[in-house]
């Protein structure tokens, strides 16, 4: 028994000047412990003058994290945050009850004369239901402050939650992992064990799992209780994530999150009367989408 109990591909998404492989949530797979959505951005490089521009959107229910490997962007959110992301740092914002945000490559970015570079990874962490109208709040963690976990030919680098006898400083609200793991080839990881369900997306390169090859943008989603190792075929870089079950299905709509669909359709209402706070110095906003 190989231990695997699905593996996904990312689909892409055209998101208008950069494209998206959009892993999770998955057909017939919603969540890899609380993670509920999953996007690999880029990589990309914008012509000068361009850059991502999305425009203000509400969450509830949810919390976001960013990790980039290559570019920046700013952060604006309605709790009164900019805050600017680069390579290695941590954006992990709480929507809760709701919240509002934009991201925006910055000016300086998009003047560059070969352009702007993006690369990363967006996911977003459902709540648990006890703190699903929990208030808002933004953290953000600088890449040296990272704890890191060295072995042969492999660097881990917590972003959140607790692995291998490490704790971020991210405030997570549930049992989870969320690492990126850099490899030579030839070099090995084992995936936490303790952890009911866990999961490998492969970044860069090429890995071997039970005995067969995975290369860029593919999750590997292993069965509950199984000895998990991962080899590098090739230089790589992969994001391991996971933890405890979520406490039940959600409800997903648009960018809302959760267990209860009257609770998402409040949240409709009140993004299209214009009662979310708004974001300081972003006046745009998207509008609610018809369907």
């Amino acid at each position: 028994m190989s231990g695997i109990r699905r593996v996904l591909d990312g689909r892409p998404r055209d998101l208008g000047g950069f494209s998206v492989r959009r892993v999770l949530p998955a057909g017939g797979l919603q969540t890899v412990g609380p993670f509920i959505f999953f996007d690999h951005i880029g990589p990309a490089t914008f012509a000068p003058g361009d850059g991502v521009d999305v425009r203000p959107h509400p969450h509830i229910g949810l919390a976001t994290v960013t990790y980039l490997f290559a570019g920046e962007f700013m952060h604006r959110d309605s709790l009164g945050t900019a805050q600017l992301i680069r390579p290695g740092d941590v954006n992990w914002m709480v929507a809760g009850r709701g919240i509002v945000h934009s991201e925006r490559t910055p000016a300086a970015a998009r003047s560059a004369p070969g352009g702007a570079p993006i690369h990363g990874i967006q996911t977003w962490v459902a709540l648990p239901s006890e703190h699903e109208e929990t208030d808002p709040s933004f953290e953000h963690h600088p890449a040296p402050t990272l704890p890191e976990i060295h072995g042969t030919g492999v660097t881990l680098r917590l972003i959140a939650g607790a692995a291998y006898g490490r704790q971020a400083s991210t405030a997570v609200y549930s049992a989870m992992f969320y690492l990126v793991a850099t490899l030579e080839a030839g070099a090995e990881v084992e995936l936490p064990a303790e952890y009911a369900e866990r999961a490998a997306y492969v970044v860069e390169g090429e890995v071997e799992a039970a005995a067969e090859r995975y290369g860029v943008g593919r999750m590997i989603v292993y069965e509950a209780g199984v000895q998990v190792l991962l080899r590098a075929l090739t230089p790589a870089r992969v994001m391991l994530l996971g933890g405890a079950p979520l406490d039940g299905p959600r409800h997903i709509w648009w960018n809302f999150v959760s267990s209860s669909p009257e609770r998402i359709e409040r949240a409709k209402l009140d993004w299209r009367e214009e009662r979310f706070t708004e974001v300081p110095g972003d006046s745009e906003r998207i509008p609610l989408p018809e369907s």
